[in-house]
């Protein structure tokens, strides 16, 4: 492999939200949301990293950061000292709430090694590895490709990943309560085995879910978003979500948990937002604040560009 030359110059990398699974696709469905994670990044003489936004003093500002540490891996796994930056950080997805804050990291962190080093990766490529350090591909194609997104991981570890652009009249919000969710714990929820009845239960499910949102049919909903292989064991850890997931109302085609948790994305037709407040009256109900993010699918992916702004 020949040596890279590193980049000059400063750039700008904005990664979008993610929510994961849908109800029945369980690590094989997602959407990216238009909330994002934002990187200013250049070469510098050592480490500089600083953040602003929202949950900005969650995020660590040394070496252990996800972004430069994933941007490390990537140097690795190619052979190459990767140069050291000054990465401004600036950030609007909630962390631990189930909206792919991690995702977004590794992404950006991916997209800023590719740059660094001059690899000039395509987007499938830069899917593929932030696929293989995540372990799974659901939320990091919907970072990479933007809109509505099935992946999965072929035979020979590489990510494959299918975008579905959703229909005007069919909406998305997300409903974020006041406490947090580990992703690991939400994982040890889960059972080791199914039931095949379970298993052919949300194979049918997230057929038919992949194929109402491509066509824009609601008749298949609610039916489409119901699980049964991680929703009925993760309920216990997000207070309310039973009652939640069985809401039915006007213009609501359903609920489903984001991702591990604890936000709620709510599918809805276009002009029926108001649904959402009755997902934060449960939370209140069961003693937690929430907020409505009334987010719209983002169709773009990531995006990397020069930056002209100055830095101070």
């Amino acid at each position: 492999m020949a040596e890279a030359r590193p980049a000059e110059g400063s750039w700008k990398v904005q990664v979008p939200a993610s929510s994961a699974n849908l109800g029945p696709g369980f690590d094989a469905l997602g959407l990216a949301l238009s909330v994002y994670l934002t990187c200013r990044f250049r070469r510098a003489p050592g480490l500089k990293l600083s953040a602003r936004g929202r949950d900005a003093g969650e995020i660590a500002l040394d070496e252990s950061n996800l972004i430069w540490q994933t941007a490390l891996r990537v140097a690795r796994d190619c052979g190459e000292p990767l140069p050291l930056a000054e990465i401004e950080i600036d950030n609007a997805i909630p962390l631990g709430k189930g909206l792919g804050s991690s995702a977004a990291a590794l992404t950006a962190g991916v997209v800023i090694a590719d740059k660094l080093l001059c690899l000039n990766w395509k987007p499938l490529r830069i899917l593929n590895e932030a696929a293989h350090i995540e372990g799974h591909p659901d939320n990091v194609a919907a970072c990479v490709l933007g809109s509505v997104v099935a992946s999965a991981i072929d035979s020979g570890g590489a990510a494959r990943a299918i975008r579905v652009d959703l229909p005007e009249r069919f909406q998305v919000a997300v409903v974020v309560p006041d406490f947090m969710l580990a992703t690991r714990e939400s994982r040890k929820a889960l059972p080791e085995s199914y039931s095949k009845p379970d298993v052919v239960f949300n194979i049918q499910r997230s057929a038919l879910l992949i194929a109402a949102l491509a066509s824009g049919n609601v008749s298949a909903f609610p039916t489409a978003l119901e699980d049964r292989l991680h929703q009925p064991y993760r309920a216990k850890l997000v207070p309310g979500l039973d009652e939640i997931l069985r809401l039915r109302a006007p213009g609501l085609l359903g609920c489903t948990l984001s991702g591990a948790g604890p936000s709620v994305l709510v599918f809805h037709e276009k002009g029926h937002d108001q649904v959402c407040e009755l997902v934060r009256q449960i939370f209140t109900l069961h003693g937690h604040r929430s907020e409505v993010l009334t987010a719209r699918i983002d169709t773009r992916g990531y995006s990397i560009e020069e930056d002209q702004q100055p830095w101070m």
